[in-house]
């Protein structure tokens, strides 16, 4: 215990060393900018930090409350989004043909840019929470289904000759040999899209909606300056349901993945 604990003070010392000397020099470029070279509208810039902690902490239930309905929105539209992706992916791993008649499709869907696809889907639907949900599946669809596939298709070639030596059933070759060996791409595919289904969703609040943390960001940057605080609070929240969501996944990673070499002690020994 003595040691896990120490290698847990080595690994986090360098990360909080980083932050506190980020937000000193976030603090004193803030205090520069204000009190010596006197730019204009200073604190819409660069705020303080503490003056940004201290609205954190004063609004702290509202930034939870819509913080929550916005990461519960993603967070409906990243399952499903991650499961028609995993489906597809076998499908096409099964199938060249339907690999050759959706993958086309799957790519040119990515040339659509979601800020201009966020207002139409929400102008079609006029549901700020199943255009959230929309968007943040559309989001995700993409990077899972290709990382997915690729991960089918690692396979080591002799253990798959192994199994249709002992000719086993084709389930049987998914489930103990292609899925256990598509697992690290699949969760490589679900860290990326996870924090993409968050901005998303916050993407579709600014078209109008009437909850979640895109809304208060919207309102406090159209309130101007005498709002900059919660304006920027609102991004920090925003960045925090982000990284929280890559790490909620990178958690469920080591507990269903625990033999990748990254997960293993000692540089790699099991």
């Amino acid at each position: 215990m003595k040691g896990n604990s120490m290698l847990a003070k080595g690994r986090f010392l360098p990360l909080l060393v980083w932050v506190a000397g980020l937000l000193i020099v976030w603090e004193a470029l803030s205090w520069v900018l204000l009190n010596v070279v006197h730019t204009p509208l200073a604190q819409s810039k660069l705020p303080y930090v503490h003056e940004l902690v201290a609205t954190l902490f004063q609004y702290a239930g509202t930034l939870l409350k819509e913080g929550a309905a916005t990461f519960g929105n993603a967070g409906i539209g990243f399952l499903l989004g991650a499961a028609a992706g995993v489906l597809l992916a076998v499908l096409m791993s099964v199938s060249k043909t339907i690999e050759q008649l959706t993958f086309p499709y799957a790519i040119a869907s990515q040339m659509i840019p979601i800020l201009g696809l966020a207002p139409i889907i929400y102008g079609i639907v006029r549901d700020e929470q199943i255009s959230r949900i929309i968007i943040s599946g559309y989001i995700t669809f993409f990077p899972v289904s290709l990382n997915m596939l690729r991960g089918l298709r690692s396979v080591n070639l002799s253990a798959l000759e192994l199994m249709h030596s002992y000719a086993a059933k084709p389930w049987a070759v998914y489930w103990k040999l292609r899925l256990p060996a598509a697992l690290p791409g699949l969760f490589s595919g679900l860290k990326i899209a996870a924090p993409l289904a968050v901005t998303g969703a916050i993407l579709v609040e600014l078209m109008g909606a009437q909850h979640g943390i895109g809304v208060i960001m919207l309102r406090n940057l159209y309130y101007g300056p005498s709002h900059t605080y919660m304006f920027w609070s609102t991004i920090l929240v925003g960045a925090f349901l982000g990284m929280a969501s890559y790490g909620l996944m990178s958690l469920i990673e080591r507990l269903v993945a625990p033999w990748q070499p990254e997960f293993r002690p000692k540089g790699g020994s099991r």
